[in-house]
């Protein structure tokens, strides 16, 4: 894969890459990634949103929830 960019960008880059000592590719890589895993992130943010405003929650599992937070905290 063969990409430009700006020349403030490609400037950052090197710099991360020389005090990481990796390479641009194993840069991109990473950059790629992180991108896939943050739009998948996203569609699934979108369509727990789209479920919420099919039926939003009701007072049973919003104390269902809290009680489930109350739960992780407390030391057993």
């Amino acid at each position: 894969m063969a990409i430009s960019i700006p020349r403030d960008l490609y400037r950052a880059v090197e710099g991360v890459r020389r005090k990481s000592g990796r390479s641009r590719s194993a840069l991109a890589q990473d950059a790629l990634r992180h991108w896939l895993g943050r739009q998948a992130e996203s569609l699934l943010v979108r369509d727990y949103e789209a479920g919420y405003r099919r039926r939003p929650e009701g007072r049973r599992e919003v104390g269902a929830a809290a009680a489930g937070r109350l739960l992780s905290i407390e030391r057993w």
